[in-house]
């Protein structure tokens, strides 16, 4: 039991490390240094935290962590920053609070708390980065306060029921760990926004507004749902964010067909999952929503709840105004020239 308690203290530490490493330090050393715990004799090493130099440094460098953990963006700058430092501060402490013990126990646990730090790293890290995409910067700050607040009861935990503390830690990574492909996913999605916005201001794209062609793989998925060989009509490249059946930020392709009526395709080819979704546009209404660092294309039924949202860069703001146009010419059943004033009444633009 003993053995377990002490192995959840070390690997309780490097879970919160990698969230705050200097709170972490910070806390564990003031509540040593002032007697606010107790220390049993197996943890004995950690009282180095409770050194003034090291209180000093972990409580200065926790207070420019402080306010930078609260800045859209610097934040995340100081996460990359930290890629190394969190995991490789996990360690030590874990190591710390092993003492002397059997080697091969070490470098064991040293591999785990490693591990274990560079996941809760990883964790926030990209939690970061998803709401970074909102301009207003109170999502951040209570976040912040959150992943706080979130070490302080770690610590504490940790001092009440070490056992308890590491149950529940491993089932954290393990949800993460579920969900790590999503995450990614959207992770990835808005830094590939943000060099996009970077790169080119909105509005300025090159591209055709409407393309006709399909990467190979696509064009033999369509073939399969369009068995009357109706020529293609456009197909851009988008990402699903909302949508039944439809990969959630996955790139994939909406497509329509000449004289197809009011419907479109969502395709994607992938090694792992394909998809080839047929989508009823009857009924249905289109707009145009601009946000931070995109362009939406929503489709919204009689309930005006949007049912499908698309993912367009802002440099596409024209491509997605074009789509609405063509959309709604297919959705009243109307030909392209008597219904260019009925398309321009009908366009929605949402403000962001």
């Amino acid at each position: 039991m003993e053995t377990l308690q002490l192995l959840g203290v070390a690997l309780g530490l490097a879970t919160l490390a990698g969230i705050n490493l200097y709170l972490t330090v910070f806390v564990t050393g003031l509540a040593i240094r002032f007697d606010w715990i107790t220390l049993a004799d197996r943890y004995s090493q950690l009282e180095i935290l409770a050194h003034p130099a090291i209180i000093t440094v972990a409580g200065v460098l926790y207070f420019i962590e402080f306010f930078a953990d609260k800045i859209p963006w610097v934040d995340s700058a100081w996460d990359s920053a930290h890629t190394l430092l969190r995991p490789i501060g996990g360690t030590l402490l874990a190591i710390q609070v092993l003492g002397d013990s059997n080697p091969v126990f070490d470098v064991i646990v040293a591999m785990l708390a490693g591990g274990l730090s560079l996941v809760a790293h990883t964790f926030k890290a990209g939690t970061r980065v998803v709401v970074n995409s909102s301009p207003e910067p109170f999502s951040n700050i209570a976040v912040s306060f959150a992943e706080d607040a979130g070490v302080l009861g770690g610590l504490w935990l940790l001092h009440i029921n070490p056992i308890l503390a590491m149950g529940i830690f491993l089932a954290v990574m393990g949800v993460f760990a579920w969900f790590a492909p999503k995450i990614f996913r959207a992770v990835w999605l808005k830094l590939w926004l943000s060099w996009k916005k970077l790169n080119l201001p909105a509005g300025t794209s090159h591209e055709d507004p409407l393309p006709r062609r399909l990467p190979p793989d696509e064009d033999l998925l369509l073939l399969t749902m369009n068995p009357g060989r109706l020529p293609i009509a456009w197909a851009v490249r988008c990402v699903p964010i909302r949508g039944k059946r439809l990969p959630a930020n996955s790139h994939g392709w909406l497509v329509a067909l000449e004289d197809g009526g009011p419907e479109v395709y969502f395709l994607r080819h992938a090694r792992l999952a394909t998809t080839s979704e047929r989508i009823d546009l009857a009924g249905y209404r289109t707009a145009q929503e601009s946000k931070f660092l995109s362009e939406n294309l929503a489709l919204y039924p009689e309930d005006k709840r949007p049912r499908y949202v698309f993912l367009f860069d802002r440099p596409r703001a024209e491509t997605v105004g074009h789509l609405v146009r063509d959309l709604c010419r297919r959705i009243q059943g109307e030909t392209p020239e008597s219904g260019s004033n009925a398309m321009r009444t009908h366009e929605a633009v949402l403000p962001a």
